[in-house]
């Protein structure tokens, strides 16, 4: 679920800063495409570290 989340804020928050510094289509589809990978990414990690703190 983490990874999930994080995916989704990355891609909303990517999409936000392409069309804040007044992108095209593409460049909006760019910047949430990588931001929700390097977001999910983060999160999958962040899932590993709780699940090896946990057991």
């Amino acid at each position: 679920m983490i990874v999930i989340a994080a995916a989704i804020i990355g891609a909303i928050s990517g999409g936000t800063i392409a069309a804040r510094r007044k992108g095209n289509k593409a460049d909006i589809a760019q910047y949430a495409f990588v931001y929700a990978l390097a977001f999910g990414l983060a999160g999958l990690i962040l899932t590993i570290i709780i699940e090896k703190a946990i057991t």
